[in-house]
Parts: C-alpha cells; structure tokens; sequence
C-alpha cells in the first residue's frame, strides 16, 4: 500500500507539473528522515526554482494549494525552504491493508536468467560455495516476489582444469580404473565429495613437487574434451556424481534449480565452434604470432581493459579453448544468439513437483515437454568478485560481436570471499603460523584441503540447535526436535551469509554464525513463532480469533492510530514490498536481511509493551490482535524471500 500511496503522489505532481507549467519532470520522493515530518517527502519546488525563477518555498506553497485530493493522503505541508511533505490518512492506509489492496505486477515479456552456484564437480562443496548460492537463491526469491520471470540456471563445468586434476588423481596417482571408480562412488560407507577432497589436494601438491608431471593434466584435459578414453569415462563418473551430492547437499539449504548447462554439450554440440567463427569473422580475436602468446587465440587488451595490456588468451596454442571461451559462447546461448540450443533430459524431480533439467547431446522423443530455456532479456551471473576480469572478458566479446544491447544486460553479480577466522582455524584443529593468528581471517584454499566443507558446517549447526530444542522441549519426539533444529540451523547460516553486503568479506567463525541472540535468522525466526503463539494462545483460552473485516471499521482504525507508536509501527510493517523493490533495485539481498532484523525487533518491542492477549478494551485488543496477525504475514513473507522456514517453536 505504500509504493501506491507513492505512486498516487507522484503522479499527481507530474501531471500538474506537466499542465500548469508545461514542464515534464520525473519528481523525485524521498522518505523525511524524522517521523514527525510525515511518511513522504518531496524536493520537486527545488527541481523546478531555475525553471520558474521563484523561491521554491513560494512554488511549494502553489503546489501545495493547487494540487488538489490525492485519494489516501491527508495532508500536504510546506516544510523548511521548499520542502512538501506528505502526510497519509492513517484510517484509509490500515483499511486498505486489511482489505488486502495490493498494487497488481505490471505485464512484462521480460525474462531474467540468473546463475549461480557453479561449483566444480570435482570435490565436496565448501562454505564460499554456500555463499554464492544463498546471494543467488535470495535473489531468484525476490525478482520472484515482484512478479518477475526467472530461470535459474547451476553451470557444471565438467570438462575443465579442476575436474581433469581430480581425474589425474584417480588415474595417475591412485591406478584407479572406471569400474574401480564406481565402486567408490556406490559405497554407502564413503562419501565421494569428501574422498575428491582430499585427492584434489594431494595430486595439487604432487603438481607442486613435481612440475613435469603437469604433463598428466594436459593429458587428461585432451581426452576429456575429445570424450575418448579411460580419462573422459573417469571424468563423467566423477562429474556426475558429485553434482548428485552438491544438488542434495543445496536442497538442504531450500535451493533449486531450473536447468544445468553443462560445459560437455558446448564442446559436444559445437556452441563453441559457432562462437569461435562468430569471433573470428568480427575480428574480435586473432592468432598472435609472436610472443609468450604465440599460436594462441587472443583477444586484445583494448577490448576489455584499460588497465591491462596483455591481450586475453582464448584458444591455447595446444588447441584448447579456455574457461573464458566457452563462457562466452554459454553466455550468447543463454541470449538466443548463438543459433543453437542444447538438448536436455529430466535429472531428477523435486518435492514441490518441479522437474530439474540438464543438458545432453542426444535428443528426447519429439513429443517430449521440455520447457524453453534460454532467450534472457538480461542475465545475472553471480559470481566471486575475483572473477571479474573474467567477466569483463566475456562482456567485451558480446560487445565486439556488436550485441552492445545484450552486453549492457550482463550483470557480474559479484560478491566478496568467505574466509575463516583464526579462532575457527583452531576450532577445525587447522595449524596457523604465528603470522596467520594475528590476520583477521585466512582464506580458503581448495588446492590445500583448507575450508568448511559445505555438510559438515551444516551438521554441526543442526546438532548445536538441536543440543537446544532439546533443553526446551524435552516432551517432543526426537524426530521433530531434529526437524525444528534443521529449520532453525538453516535459518541462522542462510541469515548469516546474506545479512552482509556483497562487497564484505565475510570472515566465517562458529561462535557467532551459532549465536541464538543478536541480528541472527534465529532471532527473528523467534519473532514470527511468538506472533503466532500468541493467536494459539488466544485459541487456548477458548476465545476465538476475531474477524477483523467485521470489527475494524475505518473509524476505528482512526481512533487507535491517533496513537504514534502504533502507527510507526504499522507503517514499519507494510513496507515489505517497497524493502523489496529497493533491494532489488540496489542488487543487494542484505537490505532485505536488515528488514526483516528491523521488523522482528519492531514486533518484539510492540510485544513486549502491550499485554495483546490480557488487554480488556475489546476494541484495542482486536486492534493489536490485528496488528500482531499482520507482523506475522510480512515476517514470513520476508523470512520466505530470505530462504528461511519458520519452525512450530523454538
């Protein structure tokens, strides 16, 4: 209700401005920074003082006069040197929100891909990947919660480096064959991720020790990207099971997919053999011929980068396209511009029904129903801020194939590391030199087996909130106590890394990723479980809960919202959907974190002022009962977009 009150005075102003003065002016509203000066704000006198050559508190007092009724607003001031402030009518804004007035989604044919997770499938998950894929749920959820169209794609870059030195583990060092291989996968005794884990960081440092057996990468990455071999068998063994155990591991965190493009098909299906000839006909690349860069594929630094001036490998000497090439055919593809499409096949079917696709290159029956995927509008690619460069990359080969419009729709939704704090370090018995203790964090390497894998922080905040829910409901059946300890173990990781900006790295440490008290999921997860304690208890009594369309009459709500706090208060609770909007606008989910922290505080204080339940004037118990009822809709419908359930108790 308030971005249409908003509208409704933006508007009015606009077209008086337009039929008055002649002048076309997008008015800017601002929100007054104290309560007292009403709930909307306006500089417009000050926009139009050249113009018009007056004083703007004399064009303000005009506009203030001659502006006439805006349905929902009560009053309009002039304030300070110019200023209009608006004032609602607190008695029409509440009955609208009771009658669930709601401004509908204007139409749009626009269709936003986001990607996100892209983890390599070639070990377990780490806490860094959980990041990436709570900023890319989050923000699904709240292009989703404007009415947007999204399709969320998960990238498996199953042909490249990391999957290859995994392989190279397995077959070099371990002596490993196929058949071998998946007897370890198939072993319910042995996690697959976890055992890649440590094989990663072992055949990492054999490269280390031993540079002449890189040898065996180069090898492996040939095989693989011809799909011949022992090697390009092993690879589709390992790729395709540990993206199983990341899908498992991310359903923990209520994150899904729509589709996995997978970087197979763009070798396979020849995306990047269309892209290769698009680049070379544009001259977006050339062979160099001299150099360190010799014989290889480059495109010019100019392109890209002013502050570089080395050009961007594409295709390696040896013949091999680079993880920068084959993004960039992935990234027309995902436009519509490649003139080509991948073929795909169901992978697995969620609880909600929804059908996860991945890609292949073989064609289903004709009569099969896949969805149409791809042919984005604009496209999000969330990922770590120490690929941007890499990103950049991938805009300026859009823009040098003159798709400038598609370029400018390319979004690198970056974000910064997750480390570990040294007190963390100690916790995983992690030895840190006296150097590294004094850091504020120390980053995660996979290459070196240092990191949080993804389940075991996961398992570790479950078994601490469920030592809790125990202490609290000892008579609840051990099933449930693990059920609500999940929920609340979910809450508090989800909350804790969306609650930073993107810009923030986030230096991970149990004692405060745990923490039950302070700006955590938890605590306002505690806030919507106590507002819909209190209708249960109002139940309990034997009292019903009230119809509040019957008893709450606009005048009823003009008397009790005479009262400033609980008109603050209100005003706090319904801005949900322009919190919302705002977040999206900014690209950032940690806007949407703090509302709802503010919201559950704004609710813990309203409980704690005002006995709702024991309250004895039957219109201001309704009253608050209402106004407890709609605190609970909008922490839930905010906690929703966050990613966050709401368990039974606490």
């Amino acid at each position: 209700m308030f971005h249409i009150l908003e509208k409704r005075v933006q508007e009015a102003f606009q077209s008086h401005i337009k039929t008055h003065y002649g002048i076309d002016l997008p008015v800017v509203i601002e929100e007054p920074k104290q309560p007292d000066f009403g709930e909307l704000a306006l500089p417009v006198a000050f926009q139009l003082a050249k113009q018009l050559r007056q004083a703007p508190k004399r064009i303000a007092a005009e506009l203030a006069a001659a502006i006439g009724a805006i349905g929902g607003i009560s009053a309009l001031e002039v304030a300070g040197n110019g200023y209009l402030n608006v004032r609602f009518d607190r008695a029409f804004y509440a009955s609208a929100l009771l009658a669930g007035i709601e401004e509908p989604a204007a139409p749009s044919a626009e269709k936003i891909i986001v990607e996100h997770t892209n983890i390599n499938p070639n070990k377990a998950a780490h806490i860094g990947h959980l990041r990436n894929a709570a900023l890319g749920d989050t923000f699904v959820r709240m292009l989703r919660g404007l009415g947007k169209r999204v399709e969320v794609q998960n990238y498996i870059d199953n042909t490249g480096v990391q999957v290859a030195d995994v392989v190279a583990g397995l077959h070099y060092l371990e002596r490993k064959s196929p058949p071998e291989v998946a007897s370890l996968i198939s072993d319910p005794n042995l996690r697959f991720d976890y055992y890649c884990w440590d094989l990663y960081a072992r055949i990492s440092a054999h490269f280390k020790d031993d540079p002449d057996s890189l040898a065996w990468r180069n090898e492996t990455l040939h095989s693989i990207e011809a799909g011949q071999g022992a090697q390009a068998l092993l690879a589709t063994l390992v790729a395709d099971a540990i993206v199983h155990l990341h899908l498992q591991t991310m359903l923990r965190l209520g994150v899904a997919y729509d589709v996995l493009p997978r970087e197979s098909e763009i070798l396979h299906l020849k995306f990047w053999a269309s892209a290769f000839e698009l680049l070379k006909q544009r001259n977006a690349i050339y062979l160099e011929t001299n150099g360190k860069n010799r014989d290889c594929w480059v495109m010019p630094a100019e392109a890209f980068s002013e502050a570089s001036e080395d050009s961007k490998v594409i295709v390696r000497s040896n013949g091999t396209v680079t993880y920068v090439g084959k993004d960039i055919a992935y990234q027309l593809w995902k436009f519509g511009l490649l003139g080509k499409d991948f073929y795909y096949r169901p992978l697995e079917t969620y609880a909600d029904g929804r059908v996860l696709w991945v890609t292949t290159d073989q064609p289903l029956a004709p009569d099969s129903q896949i969805p149409a995927f791809g042919h984005a509008t604009r496209v999000y690619n969330v990922i770590d801020v120490r690929q941007s460069y890499l990103q950049d990359v991938v805009v300026a080969g859009l823009r040098a194939l003159g798709f400038n419009d598609q370029a400018g729709q390319s979004v690198h939704f970056s974000y910064e590391m997750v480390a570990l704090s040294p007190r963390c370090c100690a916790e995983l018995g992690i030895a840190l030199s006296e150097e590294d203790r004094k850091r504020p964090y120390v980053e995660v390497s996979g290459r070196k087996g240092l990191g949080v894998k993804a389940d075991d922080l996961i398992d570790k905040l479950i078994e601490k909130a469920f030592e809790e829910v125990v202490s609290r409901h000892p008579e609840a059946s051990a099933d449930e106590q693990r059920s609500v300890a999940s929920q609340i173990a979910i809450g508090a990781l989800r909350y804790f890394l969306l609650k930073y900006t993107r810009t923030s790295v986030i230096a991970f440490d149990f004692q405060e990723a745990l923490s039950f008290e302070g700006e955590t999921g938890p605590y306002i997860q505690y806030a919507a479980v106590r507002a819909r304690n209190i209708l249960r208890k109002l139940q309990e009594k034997g009292e019903q809960v009230p119809d509040f369309r019957t008893e709450l009459s606009e005048a009823v709500f003009r008397r009790q919202l005479q009262s400033e706090d609980f008109w603050q208060v209100l005003l706090a609770a319904s801005k949900a959907d322009v919190s919302l909007e705002r977040a999206v606008a900014a690209g950032e989910p940690a806007h949407v974190a703090k509302y709802a922290f503010q919201l559950a505080q704004a609710f813990n204080n309203f409980y704690h002022l005002y006995p709702i339940i024991h309250e004895q004037d039957r219109e201001k118990k309704v009253f608050l009962l209402w106004m407890t009822e709609f605190f609970r809709t909008q922490l839930e419908r905010t906690l929703a977009v966050l990613g966050i359930e709401v368990p039974p108790y606490m």
